[in-house]
Order: C-alpha cells, then sequence, then structure tokens
C-alpha cells in the first residue's frame, strides 16, 4: 500500500507507529522501501553524511533535488519527503511556495519539510494552500544550529517548553500533516503528542512520539565523524564495509580476483590467429 500524507494522519489515529529513515540515492532508497519503511526523508543532512560538509547551512536546491530526483526512483511505496534547504523558505512566502513546487515538480518529492514553528506558520500555510503537503520541524533544528550555540537539547526549562508546544500548535494550525520532534525531553515531547491530531515524528524525543526516524548512515554505524546520543546503531556496517574493501585490495595485488568464474571465454584459436 503506497504510503501518503494522509495514511500518516491516519496511522495516528489507529494508533500504529510510523517508521521513517533517511535516504539520499536510488540505491539505499529501493533497500529501504523494500523493507517496508512508511516514509524516507530525503534530509539535508546529506551535506554532512554524502557532501562532506560541516552543517547542513551550505546545502543548495540544486543538490536537494538531484539527490530527491534519484530517491523518488527507488521508492515506489514510501513517501518521499524532502528537506527544504537553508533560506529556501525563509525569506519570503513566494521564497517557500516557488521552491516547494520545485522539489515537487523537478525532485519528484511527494511533501516536503521544513523547520520552525510560528515564525514559518505562514509558509507553511502557502505551501499547504499550493497542494503540496508539509511536514513541520521543531526542537533541535539544525539549520537554526548558530542560534542555539550548537546541537543541544531544546524545551528544557518552562519558557522553552512552553515555546515548543506553541510552535508544535502553529505548525499544526497551519496545515501541516505531521512533525518532527528533535532533540527533545521524552515527556515533553510526550505532552505534545497527546496535545496534536497530527501525527508527532521522533528523533531523540522519546518512545512517546507518533513515529520515528533516523539517519540510515547513524544506525548503520556508517558515519563516524560523531554519534548522537539518540542513535542506536543496528549494525555497524560501516567496520563490515572496511573489511570487504581490504579483502578486495589484498585479491587484486595477489593475484586472486578476477578468478576464472568472473572472467569472459575466448576460442584459443582466436588468439593464436592474432600472432
Amino acid at each position: 500500500m503506497k504510503n501518503t500524507s494522509v495514511t500518516f494522519k491516519e496511522a495516528k489515529v489507529k494508533e500504529k507507529k510510523i517508521t521513517m529513515l533517511t535516504a539520499y540515492d536510488y540505491s539505499t532508497a529501493k533497500i529501504i522501501d523494500d523493507s517496508g519503511i512508511n516514509g524516507i526523508l530525503v534530509g539535508d543532512s546529506l551535506g554532512m553524511v554524502c557532501l562532506g560538509y560541516e552543517d547542513t547551512l551550505s546545502v543548495t536546491m540544486e543538490e536537494m533535488i538531484h539527490h530527491s530526483k534519484a530517491v523518488a526512483k527507488g521508492a515506489k511505496n514510501s513517501l518521499v519527503v524532502t528537506d527544504m534547504p537553508f533560506m529556501s523558505y525563509q525569506t519570503s512566502v513566494y521564497d517557500a511556495i516557488v521552491n516547494a513546487g520545485r522539489l515537487v515538480k523537478e525532485g519528484k518529492a511527494q511533501a516536503v519539510k521544513l523547520e520552525g514553528g510560528t515564525e514559518v506558520a505562514e509558509q507553511i500555510r502557502a505551501i499547504v494552500n499550493a497542494s503540496i503537503p508539509v511536514m513541520g520541524h521543531i526542537g533541535l533544528t539544525p539549520q537554526s544550529v548558530n542560534t542555539f550555540g550548537g546541537f543541544k537539547v531544546q524545551g528544557k526549562n518552562e519558557e522553552t517548553a512552553k515555546k515548543l508546544l506553541e510552535d508544535a500548535k502553529a505548525v499544526e494550525a497551519a496545515g501541516a500533516f505531521a512533525v518532527v520532534l528533535e532533540c527533545v525531553p521524552a515527556k515533553l515531547a510526550e505532552y505534545i503528542t497527546s496535545k496534536l491530531s497530527i501525527p508527532t515524528i521522533g528523533i531523540g524525543a522519546g518512545v512517546a512520539c507518533d513515529g520515528q526516524i533516523l539517519v540510515y548512515q547513524d544506525m548503520l554505524g556508517m558515519f563516524s565523524d560523531f554519534t548522537p546520543k539518540f542513535v542506536k546503531k543496528y549494525t555497524d556496517l560501516g567496520e563490515e564495509m572496511k573489511v570487504a574493501f581490504t579483502k578486495y585490495i589484498e585479491e587484486v595485488r595477489d593475484g586472486v580476483f578476477p578468478a576464472d568464474e568472473h572472467s569472459f571465454k575466448i576460442d584459443d584459436e582466436i588468439i593464436e590467429k592474432l600472432y
């Protein structure tokens, strides 16, 4: 069954947990999609895990479109949500609509995600009115890392907790079909989840959220620059890849690979005629 923004809303009503992972290319998206995931996020995290940037701020619209298009080709049943990069929606409502439209038309996204609460409610409402589903994102919003002074848990005191609740309600009222809660204390995330009619997707926000999302390189042990506290490594694929790469190098150097079964045949008579 094809996952859509509507099925995400229905999952909350039916109390069925929603599962999401990131993907940035066709082959990975196809594997994740075949696994039965509900949604794939083409995150601007690609700047860090794919392109080697120090943060997400340098990611461009062209890069998001390029990767989104590849993911969409591999995702047949998952809902493809694509991040709107930094400064693609903050500048004006007009820019927000135009860039969201580009992600759908050129990047083949089925929904877009943008960071912020009350301050971007107008943009969310306008994009939704343009018939493009929107997923919100509050809490630790990486595009605001310079404002936060680093990657820190949000909503730990009364003032900031109230602000997060206000942001969540503003995102919902603006028409978003879901909202990501990132690095939010578990009890606060549970309370926000109970106050919304749209599903919450947690990342470092506890088990009570309506769904969960992780960066796939993190949960597979493929990104070693740093590992957030909220990440569970389901395998250490990074080390397994190193072992395989090392074995390949050794076999090539030792003349073991390619073997006969990896090579193509030709009649000896043809070779003899070449002399």
